[in-house]
């Protein structure tokens, strides 16, 4: 007798208020799938997009180690060695090959949502954020430079975001930064929360706690070295860029020097 063919099993996963339908076969990869996103699994929602994934065996799936994103006809294709995934914006779906691994489809997601803000003026950003108060604050800069360093000094009364990507969207009274499953060094997701977004600090180690305001040209180069976006499209890359802009325009952006102490946050705000 032949195998059974498996009924798929699918769930949407939301974020940034934006539902995406994940659906597969395997009963397995769907409660990694569950497990990983947690907080953010909202299968109510009505989704935007819908992936049907299919779970190869371990092994490579092209020699690319780096993602490559491609469009044509009005489809687009992102590979990495450990994936294959392809969806057509105008049709609301797509494909993704797999290992079980949720690494593979966490890449697809940020880059899906990273499309999908271009044309929102929105932007997903290299950034650690949290929310005090009723506010977001967002903290941008290279390797090394404190994002989890900042989270870790966080008072008791501020509600985690994220500690590796910041999720932006534009608003009529300026940007709302949203928590994302997005986790780095801390192994952690953030809140399924989201906060008007009050101030862009970008961060330098020094000698001493110290604000100080930049140039609003430093301020769109801060943000851009930051901002996660892998299209070469020159429309996508340019609504980008004009996004950049149009949030140093909005929100206050300060540079932030501080030593590894709790004292830093008595800065923010």
């Amino acid at each position: 007798m032949g195998e059974v063919a498996l009924e798929p099993i699918e769930t949407t996963i939301e974020i940034g208020d934006m539902p995406i339908l994940i659906r597969t076969d395997s009963p397995e990869f769907f409660h990694v799938l569950v497990h990983r996103y947690g907080g953010f699994v909202n299968a109510a929602a009505k989704p935007l997009f819908e992936f049907n994934v299919e779970i190869v065996p371990p092994g490579k799936i092209t020699d690319e180690e780096e993602v490559r994103l491609s469009f044509a006809e009005g489809r687009w294709v992102l590979e990495r060695s450990d994936f294959h995934a392809e969806w057509s914006a105008a049709l609301g779906s797509g494909t993704i090959r797999q290992a079980a691994s949720p690494y593979a489809i966490d890449s697809a997601m940020r880059i899906l949502h990273s499309l999908l803000l271009a044309r929102q003026g929105g932007l997903l950003v290299h950034a650690a954020s949290a929310v005090r108060n009723g506010r977001a604050f967002l903290f941008a800069g290279v390797s090394g430079a404190g994002k989890t360093t900042m989270v870790r000094l966080a008072p008791p009364d501020v509600t985690l975001l994220t500690d590796e990507i910041s999720y932006l969207r534009k608003t009529a009274n300026g940007y709302t930064a949203f928590g994302t499953p997005f986790a780095g060094e801390l192994a952690r997701a953030g809140a399924n929360v989201s906060a008007p977004l009050a101030a862009l600090y970008l961060l330098a180690k020094g000698g001493e706690n110290m604000v100080e305001p930049v140039s609003e040209t430093d301020a769109v180069r801060g943000v851009l070295e930051s901002v996660l976006f892998f299209a070469k499209d020159p429309e996508l890359v340019g609504k980008v860029f004009e996004s950049a802009c149009e949030l140093v325009r909005q929100v206050p952006v300060q540079r932030l020097t501080f030593v590894p102490d709790a004292q830093v946050w008595e800065m923010i705000g």
